[in-house]
């Protein structure tokens, strides 16, 4: 796009050639937030700290302790990490500190580097608040969840409890962490670290808040809606790089750039945008090894990255729509047209 309008504008003269390029280089970084806005706090609950605490030589007042601290949480976290019922506490208190403890797993060696490498999350509580201080400025009527940090034994990654959210950190210690090699495939490893975790948590949240109502089910509405989502998370997390929003390594995000064109090409030329079938919708979205209908080469998902740049090219030649606008149209149709997208 860039090139098409050095070409049309060159005989306009250098000065506006020189505007011309630095609108385009910057318009995808549009500022929608004021600086005065009225700053939110997450509540971050270190449940994770106190479930390590729990003794074997203690456990049953331990866990008598957790039910009095937790009311909410604890239950969810018996019976869902678990699977124990709620009320059997005499069975919870046995069962627990083997959990905790457990070598077999790696759960113990797990548990200890949790500790170390969450002893301070400072950075996590400040991502955090940040992105739900630009939520609350666009939807000052969506409920500011609490987080809860838990220990899930590999079971879980993110939990919704009503309209809060519970985080699994021993799901988050690096991708080289070597008990994953037991519980996840090698292309899931990449997002398992400390920084995901912001990018994590507001993903989900925007997913369960502004979810899809579109009535239509073709590639191209879900492509669409996803990749809004996708602009809106790039936006509540500015200090990311939009590989990491994306869940990509650098070298993938480089590898879709670079294939941009062949990669919407096969999907015209395969009629797949229009397609409802639930296999071809899998396979453009959702997370994998590579998206099949493409390349081995690639990475997965990458409808919901065409996606991306579909509303990121909308928002660009459309100045004038707000992102509250662009989330709630779901003529997606419309927006592909008034992309004007030509990657």
């Amino acid at each position: 796009m860039e090139q098409f309008n050095f070409n049309r504008c060159f005989t306009h003269g250098l000065l506006f050639l020189v505007f011309l390029i630095l609108s385009v280089g910057c318009t995808h970084k549009r500022s929608y937030f004021p600086k005065n806005m009225e700053q939110q706090h997450v509540e971050i609950i270190r449940f994770d700290n106190d479930l390590l605490n729990v003794s074997t030589d203690s456990a049953l007042s331990d866990v008598r302790v957790l039910y009095d601290k937790y009311e909410t949480f604890m239950p969810v976290f018996t019976e869902n990490i678990l699977g124990i019922a709620a009320d059997d506490t005499l069975y919870l208190a046995d069962a627990l500190p083997m959990f905790l403890g457990d070598t077999l797993y790696g759960f113990a060696e797990t548990n200890a580097e949790v500790r170390r490498q969450f002893a301070d999350i400072t950075d996590l509580q400040e991502q955090i608040d940040g992105a739900f201080t630009r939520i609350h400025y666009l939807y000052n009527d969506l409920p500011l969840p609490t987080i809860y940090f838990f220990i899930s034994g590999f079971n879980a990654s993110i939990l919704f409890i009503d309209d809060d959210i519970a985080v699994g950190t021993d799901m988050y210690l690096g991708s080289d962490w070597k008990y994953y090699n037991r519980v996840v495939y090698n292309y899931q490893k990449q997002t398992m670290c400390r920084s995901s975790i912001p990018v994590d948590v507001v993903s989900a949240y925007l997913f369960r808040n502004l979810p899809y109502t579109s009535t239509k089910n073709r590639l191209l509405e879900n492509m669409i809606y996803r990749g809004k989502i996708m602009y809106l998370l790039s936006l509540l997390l500015p200090d990311y790089q939009d590989y990491e929003i994306m869940g990509y390594s650098e070298e993938q995000w480089d590898w879709c750039v670079t294939n941009e064109l062949a990669i919407w090409n096969t999907i015209m030329d395969k009629r797949d945008l229009f397609n409802s079938e639930s296999m071809v919708l899998t396979s453009y979205l959702n997370d994998g090894p590579f998206t099949s209908e493409i390349s081995q080469d690639s990475p997965g998902r990458l409808g919901t990255w065409i996606g991306w740049r579909i509303a990121e090219s909308y928002m660009e030649h459309n100045p004038e729509v707000t992102l509250q606008q662009l989330i709630e149209n779901g003529d997606a149709q419309a927006i592909l047209e008034n992309s004007f997208y030509k990657p």
